[in-house]
This record gives C-alpha cells, sequence and structure tokens, in this order.
C-alpha cells in the first residue's frame, strides 16, 4: 500500500504545530518566572537580518494549514499576523491546527498529481502537489518551526527535543 498525501501531510504538520505549542508554552512560562519582558522574547531573532519569533510563528501556521488546505481543495482560512503576545500565538497555532484536523482525509485523494498555483512576489508558481509538498511546503514549514526553537533556546528557554517534537 502507498502512503496517502494525507498520511504524508496531516500528522507530521499537527506534530510540529503541537510542539510549537509547547514550547510558546514554555518560553511564555520562562519570561514570566524570570521577570522577562514577553516581547523581549517574541521580537527576539536568531540575526537582525531574519524574522522575529512571532513571525516564524505566523509563517509556519500558514504553510501547515496552506499546504494542508491546498492539497485538500479546501477554503484556506486568513490570518491576520497581528499576534502580540505568547496567549495569540498558542491561539493561532490552535487555529491551524484545528483547521488541518477538520479536513476530510478523502478530499486529498488524487492531490499528488494536482496543479497547485501559488503567487510569489508577483509570478505565479505551478507545482504538482507532491512537489508541493515535499520540496515546497514541508521543508518550509520545519525551517521555521526549527528556528522558533533555535530563537527561544538561544535566548535560555529550557526545551528539549521531545518539547520540539510534540512529544
Amino acid at each position: 500500500m502507498s502512503l496517502s498525501m494525507y498520511d504524508a501531510s496531516v500528522p507530521a504538520f499537527l506534530q510540529g504545530l503541537k510542539g510549537l505549542n509547547t514550547v510558546l508554552a514554555k518560553a511564555e512560562a520562562h519570561a514570566e518566572a524570570r521577570k522577562i519582558e514577553p516581547a523581549a522574547l517574541l521580537q527576539a531573532r536568531l540575526y537582525p537580518d531574519m524574522f522575529s519569533l512571532t513571525r516564524q510563528v505566523q509563517i509556519a501556521t500558514d504553510f501547515a494549514k496552506g499546504a494542508a488546505g491546498r492539497l485538500a481543495g479546501a477554503e484556506l482560512p486568513v490570518y491576520e499576523d497581528a499576534e502580540t503576545s505568547f496567549e495569540e500565538l498558542k491561539a493561532r497555532v490552535a487555529k491551524a491546527a484545528a483547521f488541518i484536523e477538520g479536513l476530510d482525509p478523502a478530499a486529498f485523494e488524487g492531490s499528488e498529481t494536482r496543479q497547485v498555483s501559488l503567487k510569489r512576489r508577483g509570478e505565479t508558481v505551478t507545482f504538482t502537489g507532491k512537489d508541493y509538498l515535499l520540496n515546497k511546503a514541508q521543508p518550509n514549514f520545519w525551517f521555521h518551526v526549527t528556528t522558533a526553537y533555535a530563537i527561544l533556546r538561544h535566548n535560555g528557554v529550557e526545551l528539549s527535543k521531545s518539547d520540539y517534537m510534540g512529544g
């Protein structure tokens, strides 16, 4: 039996979002326990030309809900990118997970060959569903989840691999 597009996407996105929620909760507790202004962590970056923690979370959730939704042929929810607190970021992660969990596995059938078109910087780029998932969406999702983890770890939040993995 071959691996379905649903099985190749939804469980991984949900696992990553669960881990992201865990590291955000630990960061919030870390800031509170050490009397650190939450904005110091929310706006932290690994390097000045990189996105902040807040933006990393926004992009990760966009890739998760966008990829799963596009593969299922669903209308994508739009989030305003206006989060300014750990609570709001965790709510965003929860919304993305709930959207993905609500997708019908049957809607993913045939999506490996379905065309996925994205408009980026004024250009339309088209992929097969399989190429989009494996070469665009998942690598970008994991990059932003990993970078969020790294920002927090770099700033002293005590995190483990199992936190990252959603364990």
